[in-house]
């Protein structure tokens, strides 16, 4: 049975995580647990008091934290879950969990260190929060191209990129290739061009891959699968290979597996067996709708570090049983 001691630290975690992590106004706060302002206050004095707040926040053994490490018992990795309210939409859940990514992401930049970010739009919301950190000598990598019939997807994937180089002072190197060829012979070509290679082998660097998951099935679409990136062939082999999701522009199934030529040897992303050699891989994750996505990349082994909003980790917990 809960005691009130216990119950008093659980709402005193809440307010201090929606506070400090989400940047919640007090106001927005007492709205949200239905509390008074002065009460969110005192909750907070008491989350500093117990020492649930020093630097970061240091949660006991509630149903997130469970959530979270039965999350990484299940998968051998490190996972983080972000609080929402039920009655949240799709785009203010994307909103938290990206808020709450960025300054888990910032802790883990070092100097010296080589970062690949993959396009998109959970990145791109991610990006608007990174917060400053003063490292030096590191840099900043696009992994897969972004250029299709209508555009050379250089202002999109540049802004994410420049919002990364600028919060961490990082040289930025874009990667100005399609997203998909339209003929695998002339990404081979390509790669052989000198500009081309120097990108690759940056790529080949990189120490910490930072990527959301795109989904043909997302309530907030994917931005490759929203964009001009797919004819129609494309899209019926990605119905026909029951594609869930891709990482970089590079297409998986619901078991982990990414043997779909049609797509994939045009894909200017990295494959899989790439994704999976970088030592640090943190996924983003925040829709219900990119569940089986979310599933077939643990299956394929390509994240080590997961932050995931609230609903979906309970889901996704439900299902892998």
């Amino acid at each position: 049975m809960t005691t009130q001691a216990e119950e008093r630290s659980r709402d005193a975690l809440r307010a201090a995580q929606l506070y400090y992590m989400q940047d919640l106004t007090m106001d927005a706060i007492a709205h949200e647990m239905r509390v008074s302002r002065s009460s969110v206050s005192r909750l907070l004095q008491h989350a500093r008091d117990v020492g649930l707040v020093t630097i970061s926040i240091s949660p006991p053994d509630d149903a997130r934290g469970q959530m979270a490490q039965r999350i990484a018992d299940r998968f051998g990795i490190t996972a983080h879950v972000v609080p929402t309210p039920a009655r949240t939409s799709e785009a203010e859940r994307l909103e938290r969990t990206a808020l709450t990514a960025a300054r888990i992401l910032a802790e883990r930049v070092e100097s010296s260190m080589t970062v690949g970010v993959a396009w998109g739009s959970t990145l791109s919301a991610v990006a608007r929060h990174v917060p400053l950190k003063d490292v030096h000598d590191t840099h900043i990598v696009q992994m897969n191209g972004a250029a299709n019939v209508r555009t050379s997807g250089i202002p999109y994937a540049g802004e994410i990129l420049t919002k990364f180089g600028s919060a961490w002072s990082s040289s930025v190197h874009q990667f100005p290739v399609p997203a998909l060829f339209d003929d695998p012979r002339t990404k081979q070509a390509m790669w052989r061009e000198r500009s081309v290679r120097s990108v690759l082998e940056i790529q080949q660097r990189v120490g910490l891959f930072v990527f959301g998951l795109g989904s043909p099935h997302a309530d907030v679409p994917s931005h490759v699968y929203s964009g001009d990136y797919f004819d129609e062939r494309d899209r019926a082999v990605i119905e026909r290979e029951g594609v869930v999701g891709d990482c970089a522009t590079v297409f998986y199934r619901a078991d982990g597996s990414s043997d779909i030529p049609e797509l994939n040897a045009r894909s200017s992303g990295p494959d899989l067996d790439t994704v999976r050699r970088i030592p640090r891989r943190f996924c983003v994750v925040s829709s219900l709708s990119k569940l089986d996505g979310l599933r077939g990349a643990l299956a394929a082994g390509l994240v080590t570090e997961l932050v995931v909003e609230e609903a979906l980790a309970r889901r996704l917990l439900s299902v892998t049983r």
